[in-house]
């Protein structure tokens, strides 16, 4: 017998996402493109040899895929007009991982009754799925995630290195976000601040 999708279950409110608004606004970082998280997604899937990767900043209406792999570039569409860079918030498992505040990993969506009927395994084929929630210091940004369309054991290693990785992702947006935040100066002054 096949999964109805009118029998999904409902995805997660997520409570803090006025709150996760104001926290991306200060540290810089927009619904937009981002070539530096599209490079950060690619190392994700290639390192864990999987077809898709993504930095996902969740809003109260949609997820942006600010970084993305294959990335618009590679697919030769203009960043900007990309359809593959938004979804719907219930569309895929980051509401779970961001309101959670837990890495999770499906080795086979197929297993899991909750997972089964989401919208992403009929449009896009996703079989497979491990993300890590992006937590900073004032609380969670959005998440990290890498995708399979076949199942994929994740293991405990794969567990490991996305929640790393994510930890390594807040640190490097904590680091941007300080130098916006530092005052410019002339040229060839900052080149003396070492």
């Amino acid at each position: 017998m096949g999964f109805r999708p009118d029998h999904r279950l409902v995805t997660p409110i997520d409570r803090d996402a006025f709150h996760r608004a104001a926290r991306l606004r200060e540290l810089g970082i927009k619904e937009e493109p981002d070539p530096e998280f599209d490079e950060f997604a690619r190392h994700l899937a290639q390192t864990l040899d999987a077809p898709f990767a993504m930095v996902n900043i969740i809003g109260a209406e949609r997820q942006y895929f600010a970084g993305l792999y294959p990335s618009s570039r590679d697919r030769g569409v203009a960043p900007e007009v990309d359809p593959f860079r938004a979804m719907a918030c219930d569309h895929g498992y980051c509401m779970y991982v961001v309101t959670r505040q837990h890495a999770m990993a499906l080795d086979e969506v197929m297993d899991y009754h909750l997972f089964a009927g989401n919208p992403v395994v009929d449009k896009i084929g996703i079989r497979a799925y491990l993300g890590a929630p992006l937590i900073h210091p004032t609380g969670t940004l959005g998440t990290i995630c890498i995708l399979d369309t076949k199942p994929h054991d994740w293991g405990h290693g794969g567990i490991a290195f996305i929640k790393a990785q994510a930890a390594e992702l807040v640190e490097r947006i904590e680091r941007r976000a300080r130098l916006l935040k530092e005052p410019q100066y002339p040229s060839g002054a900052a080149s003396l601040r070492i």
